[in-house]
């Protein structure tokens, strides 16, 4: 951590204020005993789990106003993870996950930064069938879909991982996939729909991707 150059930054969502370390930018890399790279993450790719992106801030907006009610919570590819900071600032129960050997310890910092309890995290990669996550209703993520073998992989991951009844909220920037994640998913029983997301002038450009959801009834 002492060798990178970090940012700290206040996110406001209504009267609720959201404190984040992220690195400093996309350019930051420590990987000293090769850790990341023993999981085929580059040093080009290193970076991208320690900043906010577009997407993130989408799915942070759209969430803060959701009503998680009792829901036990998924994020998954979380990366700085800020929906799950919000969502555990609201008391929610919210487990993170991503395959960074990095995510944790920033997730961790960041919920001490707000003042909140650690949030539940997991280091999992989606070909994996090991991990000890168990079930969710709602399932929440943000720019996941970079390679085209990704739309399975994700909708293979979520649907190991949802209830009979479950919700998934996935912001998508536009990287052409989307399509191929809604046909899988309703593979498994969840309709699909995807809409623009609305009011999105916390952004410095406008977003060209919208916001996908998958539901599945009991």
């Amino acid at each position: 951590m002492t060798k990178l150059r970090l940012r700290y930054q206040t996110i406001e969502f209504g009267k609720t204020d959201i404190h984040v370390c992220t690195l400093r930018s996309r350019r930051e890399f420590h990987d000293p005993n090769g850790i990341a790279e023993g999981l085929g993450i580059s040093s080009a790719l290193w970076p991208l789990f320690g900043v906010v992106w577009p997407s993130s801030l989408v799915l942070a907006h759209y969430i803060s106003n959701y009503d998680t009610g009792s829901k036990r919570i998924l994020e998954v590819g979380c990366g700085i993870a800020l929906s799950s900071i919000l969502l555990n600032k609201k008391h929610a129960d919210i487990t993170a996950t991503d395959h960074h050997p990095e995510t944790n310890t920033f997730l961790q910092r960041n919920a001490l930064l707000n003042e909140d309890k650690p949030i539940v995290f997991e280091r999992v990669d989606w070909a994996d069938s090991e991990d000890t996550l168990g079930l969710f209703d709602l399932i929440i993520g943000s720019d996941l879909l970079y390679e085209d073998e990704h739309a399975e992989l994700l909708a293979n991951f979520i649907q190991q991982h949802s209830n009979q009844a479950c919700e998934v909220i996935i912001v998508d920037p536009g990287r052409g996939r989307k399509n191929k994640l809604s046909e899988k998913m309703e593979s498994y029983g969840f309709t699909s729909t995807q809409h623009k997301p609305s009011h999105t002038d916390y952004l410095e450009e406008a977003f060209k991707g919208h916001i996908l959801r998958f539901e599945r009834s009991a």
